[in-house]
């Protein structure tokens, strides 16, 4: 066996170690509850209850702030880190089966997701810490920098490009039901099934949406050369509510997050890990 094959062989094994397995499948819940949070947030803005932001920080700074939420930050970023370990071996090895063009571009997405996972647990250790863990403020101020360099306008516009195309990927891999693939869906009753079919498709197209008109105002921050409109998920839906059909829309919009939310949990048990 080669040197290749050994480090191959040993990270099977050490993706598919029952402790990980269940950590990972822990860290869904987790994630399950950082949309339901964020899909609250995202509510009380549609009807103008809140002043806080409207994002993932949101939701973990809305914990951090209830009884025993340092204790429930901290199974958040163990749940979180988990999850990043696994995708990062998903990337490094990749599932079984022929390695063929989508089994490549899946790799891929597991090291986004990595990158991703690990930013949660980031942000949930800055609540705990007492840091200053807001997305909005932190992409604003990146957006203004790069914009002060040299072609920065350029490739903020890019970067939101690549911000749309994420929440047009998002909407087809919902309503195209792709998510399903990754589920133990044999294990489902029928019933369990269409509930999860729903839920997969309300959540994903949502977090499209919501990431869509996020990049949307990034590509308006660098046409006008204003920051202010580069904060992300919580610039967007609260631009969203000052519309007159904005409350309506962005009510929609987190009750669908919040189906993703429930989706997670579902996913704790019938993810493919």
């Amino acid at each position: 066996m080669s040197a290749s094959q050994q480090v191959r062989t040993s990270a099977s094994r050490a993706a598919n170690s029952k402790p990980l397995e269940l950590l990972a499948r822990g860290g869904f819940i987790a994630y399950g509850v950082i949309h339901l949070l964020f899909a609250w947030l995202a509510l009380q803005v549609a009807f103008g209850n809140s002043s806080g932001e409207t994002d993932q920080s949101g939701a973990l700074q809305t914990l951090g702030r209830q009884p025993a939420g340092e204790f429930l930050l901290i199974l958040i970023i163990i749940g979180m880190v988990a999850m990043a370990i696994w995708q990062a071996f998903e990337a490094a090895i990749g599932e079984s089966g022929p390695q063929d063009r989508t089994a490549i571009a899946e790799r891929v997405v597991s090291g986004f997701r990595a990158i991703l996972y690990l930013y949660f647990a980031y942000l949930a250790y800055k609540v705990i810490s007492g840091a200053d863990s807001s997305q909005s403020k932190s992409q604003k101020s990146s957006a203004s920098s790069m914009m002060d360099s040299g072609g920065g306008r350029f490739l903020v516009g890019f970067v939101g490009l690549v911000v749309i195309g994420v929440g047009v990927g998002l909407v087809v891999y919902g309503l195209k039901k792709k998510f399903e693939k990754h589920l133990n869906t044999g294990q489902m009753s029928p019933s369990v099934h269409r509930t999860v079919q729903r839920l997969g498709m309300a959540g994903y197209t949502s977090k499209g949406v919501a990431y869509g008109i996020s990049g949307l105002l990034i590509v308006a921050a660098a046409v006008t050369y204003d920051a202010e409109k580069a904060g992300g998920l919580d610039s967007a839906l609260k631009e969203l509510s000052s519309r007159d059909y904005g409350p309506w829309l962005l009510g929609l919009i987190a009750v669908g997050i919040a189906c993703f939310g429930v989706y997670c949990f579902f996913q704790a048990k019938y993810r493919k890990v």
